[in-house]
């Protein structure tokens, strides 16, 4: 069966910093458990998520759902003709639901008796067919607890959404989704690259924005771009050790798309203040990771 990488991107207005990364899971767990379902064979499943784009991408996903055997068991023999040797109205009715005539069907013994049964193959249906669906069913169960609606559209979402990427190998997959007409172009950062930029295919997904966009889509790429920049600038500007709270550091990669650490002052004499007053407006305010010395 061939297969080709796939790609799905939905670009938003700014999202919640700290639910950017549980939605980013869920978006992706609810892809792959509907491809599992759905029995498409796929390999590795990669997330993106910056404050403006939920992505994920699928490698080697296979063209289309396997063939299924399919059995159906009817009336048992001696429910489904008369004494005449005619059929019933178990057996005609059975027939009729399923769209064949009684002669299209098989016997099947078992211990309780002979029982009537329809075999036959179900072809798997393409799975350019399968991934919208997939993909706004995923959307419609993430863990948002206030969705909001904008515009003159019905669609809810945790924010207004602008633009879908759907790219399944260099085609575009082209059902909409949340109301939206999928495309293959996205969008780079906000104020360093304003304007569209096209992914050829899901592959150059990360390299597009990085390169072009000045967005850094890898959650945990940027998360640790924020960590190391921010702990050599400590040292280098200040002679110090930036203090780096995990759960800060989340937040910080979840509200920007091309981290560049800067180095801030304060004068000396408000040192007078608790370092536990410092740090809580520092961290809770500003989102800055506060410097120490030896």
């Amino acid at each position: 069966m061939a297969t080709q990488d796939f790609l799905v991107e939905l670009g938003t207005e700014e999202l919640p910093p700290k639910a950017l990364k549980p939605l980013s899971d869920a978006f992706t767990q609810g892809i792959v458990k509907g491809l599992e379902e759905a029995g498409v064979a796929f390999g590795a499943v990669e997330s993106f998520a910056a404050p403006r784009r939920l992505a994920v991408r699928i490698r080697d996903l296979a063209d289309a759902q396997p063939d299924k055997s399919v059995e159906k068991r009817g009336p048992a023999v001696k429910a489904a003709f008369d004494d005449s040797g005619n059929p019933t109205r178990a057996l005609t009715g059975f027939a009729t639901s399923l769209g064949i005539t009684p002669d299209q069907l098989d016997t099947m013994e078992t211990d309780k008796g002979a029982w009537l049964v329809y075999r036959t193959v179900e072809e798997g249906k393409p799975t350019v067919e399968l991934m919208p669906d997939l993909v706004d069913k995923s959307l419609a169960a993430l863990p948002i607890p206030k969705r909001m609606r904008w515009g003159a559209w019905k669609t809810e979402f945790v924010r207004p959404v602008h633009w879908l990427i759907l790219l399944y190998g260099n085609k575009v997959i082209e059902a909409p989704v949340m109301n939206l007409k999928p495309g293959n172009k996205t969008r780079g950062h906000r104020f360093h690259c304003p304007k569209e930029l096209i992914v050829p295919t899901p592959a150059d997904y990360e390299v597009v924005l990085k390169q072009e966009g000045y967005v850094l889509a890898d959650f945990a790429e940027r998360r640790e771009q924020i960590r190391a920049g921010v702990a050599a600038l400590a040292e280098k500007e200040a002679g110090g050790k930036a203090v780096i709270d995990e759960d800060l550091l989340d937040e910080v990669t979840a509200l920007n798309e091309w981290p560049v650490p800067l180095m801030g002052r304060f004068e000396e004499r408000f040192l007078d203040v608790p370092a536990e007053a410092l740090i809580s407006s520092m961290k809770e305010h500003q989102k800055y990771f506060h410097v120490v010395d030896a």
